[in-house]
Formats: structure tokens, C-alpha cells, sequence
């Protein structure tokens, strides 16, 4: 089948819009996601410091959208501040990118946004394209909106591929929040599929499990696909090997915070259990995520697996379920080996294996 993009772009249009920079005052809103499915709130943002905090904080969570974000972080920079010299301001964003870098330790997007945003930064200076802060500041916000587009464009594309996938009156399994929401574009990665399906009159059905700790799937996934219109069906974690055992799953498709070289694909903790038993009863298992979230340099060793505080497995959004003093062990993502992933889908193609070839292949890198 053959689908344009831009013709696409016009049938897929999600009503909510997790990112939003206001250009009049220089301001980035982010729909505060810990709110959700309960009530739509924006918080507003004028800092790097705060924008790390919003990312710490999970106000917005998914790796592409903390790329866009952390990508808006660094404008405000020196959009806000009384810096006057180019030096000054390159040192500011160095100070800036530091402090985003260290608020999602697993998350390749935002190490990916923040590099990028910085060297444009370099590169406007020593080139002459900026010939002062203000005109930098210009600069800079051309490149974070360049990075949106970028993805949005990217997640279309994905959903293209991905519907290669998908045939009518399937139903897919995937983990955590990999939609709108967490890309920033109200399209996803791992829905990005899903959406074109649906856009096009292709039946397709999601089931979201809840996702603890902090439920993603049960007030995330749920919530957008709701809003739009896409069945979706909630069921507990631990029911997952029971709805695949039932033949109740076409496939899963899921997310990706960081997919290694060699096809290790780290995402949300539970998507390792989907995959085993995906693998174990003969069910296609697909990451999908954009070229940036690829990491081509490090090894499954040097990933840190980020841990996050015991009150969030102790507590259900404040409210004690067990013993105060209860240690807790919280990583916030797992690590599937290639050998569970039937095949990764790209905006550049769909990578089978054996991945360590063809991941640079078809990501045209060395």
C-alpha cells in the first residue's frame, strides 16, 4: 500500500499536545503526565534547571519527548538571562546541558538533543550565523523545533513501516507508554502503527497493561487511545502471559529508551518478560523507535539502568499499600537481548537480524 506522508499528516490528527513552546514570551508548556488521566494541567518553564526538574519529576516522560524537551531546555538557557557576550552564553549552554544530562541517566534521546543543540550552538558562533545572544537564541529555537519536526516526521514514517505488521483485526500487546505522550508529537513509536492502521479503516486493538509503578499503560496509553478513538483494553501486568497464552495477542510492539548496537533493546521494566514469552509461544516482537534513540558506541555493561525512590512501589499515588520500612528495589527499565526481538522498525526501514550488521546498515553508520 502505498501512503503519503503528507496526506497522512492530515488524516492522523491527536488531539493532545504534550509539548508546546510559545514563541511570544519565550515559555515551553508541558503537560504535566503525573495529572493525567484526571485532569489536563501545563506547567510553564523559563529554565534549564526547572525543565531538568520537569524531566526528574516525570511531568514528561518517553525518551523522545524528554529529547524534544531537554532540546527547549537549552534555549531557555539564555533566552531568560541577562548574558550579553557569545561566550558567555556557550558556557552558560555548557552548564545547561550538564544539568539536563544528569536528570534521566538511561534516556540515549536526551543525551542525543542536548549534544546536538549545543554544537549548533558552536557551529552558529564560529560560523557567524549568530553575531549575538539574541540572534543565537534564534538559532537555537530553529534547531529544538527542527528536532520536533524531525520526530514527527520520524514517527509517521515508522507507522508506515510498521503497518507492514499489522493486518486487519489484529490485536497488539505493548508496555508502558509509548504514544503521544511520550514522544511529544501526540503520535508515538510503538502506536505509531496502531494510529496509521486506525487512520486508514484498518481494524486494530491495543492491549495496555497497567505498568508499575507509576501505571503508565493504565493512565497513559489508555487515556490517549481513549481520546482518540482506538480500542484499547486494560489488563494488570501479571496477566500478560496469560492474554498471550490465550491467543488473545497478534503482536507486541513497544517502545525504546536506548537500543544498542548489537540489537539490546532497553525500555520500560516488564517489556524483557513480554519478550520471553512472546518468543516462547511464537508471537512477533517489534521495537519501535527512531534513529536517535540508538546508541552505537556503548555495551550492555555500560548502560546505567536508572532507580528511582521506594515510596513509588510502597505507595499508589500517595497512598500506602505495604510496610513503611519495606526495602524496595525500583529499576525503572529492563534489558532485552536481541535473540527475543523478531525485528526493530526504524523511520529507515525495518532491521531484522542479525542486528549487529544490520543495524549501522540500515542506519547508514560506520
Amino acid at each position: 500500500m502505498r501512503i503519503d506522508l503528507e496526506e497522512l499528516k492530515s488524516k492522523i490528527r491527536p488531539r493532545l499536545r504534550p509539548i508546546i513552546w510559545r514563541d511570544e514570551d519565550n515559555t515551553l508548556l508541558l503537560l504535566d503526565q503525573r495529572k493525567l488521566p484526571f485532569e489536563e494541567v501545563y506547567v510553564e518553564l523559563r529554565d534549564p534547571v526547572s525543565t531538568a526538574d520537569a524531566i526528574r519529576q516525570m511531568i514528561v516522560r518517553g525518551a523522545p519527548a524528554i529529547g524534544i524537551t531537554a532540546a527547549y531546555g537549552m534555549v531557555l538557557a539564555i533566552t531568560h538571562s541577562n548574558i550579553t557576550s557569545l561566550n558567555e552564553a556557550l558556557k552558560e549552554l555548557a552548564r545547561a546541558r550538564e544539568v539536563l544530562n544528569a536528570a534521566r541517566p538511561t534516556a540515549h534521546n536526551l543525551f542525543w538533543a542536548t549534544e546536538r543543540m549545543y554544537r549548533k550552538a558552536e557551529e552558529a558562533v564560529h560560523n557567524g550565523t549568530a553575531r549575538s545572544v539574541k540572534e543565537l537564541v534564534e538559532v537555537l529555537k530553529s534547531e529544538a523545533k527542527a528536532i520536533f519536526n524531525e520526530e514527527l516526521e520520524a514517527e509517521l514514517k515508522m507507522g508506515i513501516y510498521g503497518l507492514e505488521k499489522i493486518n486487519d483485526g489484529d490485536t497488539i500487546l505493548t508496555q508502558c507508554n509509548a504514544g503521544g505522550l511520550a514522544t511529544g508529537t501526540g503520535i508515538g513509536t510503538a502506536t505509531a502503527p496502531i494510529r496509521v492502521a486506525h487512520a486508514l479503516g484498518i481494524k486494530v486493538s491495543v492491549i495496555a497493561p497497567e505498568t508499575r509503578p507509576w501505571l503508565q499503560g493504565a493512565r497513559l496509553t489508555v487515556y490517549e487511545l481513549m481520546v482518540d478513538g482506538i480500542p484499547v483494553t486494560l489488563i494488570t501486568d501479571t496477566a500478560v502471559g496469560y492474554v498471550m497464552y490465550k491467543g488473545m495477542v497478534s503482536s507486541v510492539m513497544v517502545g525504546a529508551d536506548r537500543i544498542l548496537r548489537d540489537g539490546h533493546v532497553f525500555n520500560k521494566i516488564g517489556t524483557f518478560k513480554e519478550a520471553v514469552i512472546a518468543h516462547e509461544l511464537g508471537i512477533p516482537f517489534y521495537a519501535i523507535a527512531p534513529s536517535s534513540t540508538f546508541d552505537l558506541k556503548s555495551r550492555v555493561d555500560d548502560v546505567k539502568i536508572e532507580e528511582r525512590d521506594p515510596d513509588e512501589v510502597r505507595k499508589i499515588r500517595g497512598v500506602p499499600i505495604t510496610l513503611e520500612n519495606v526495602p524496595v528495589f525500583n529499576p525503572v527499565f529492563d534489558v532485552t537481548p536481541p535473540k527475543y526481538i523478531t525485528a526493530l522498525i526504524t523511520e529507515k526501514g525495518i532491521i531484522y537480524p542479525p542486528f549487529d550488521k544490520n543495524i549501522p546498515k540500515v542506519l547508514n553508520a560506520g
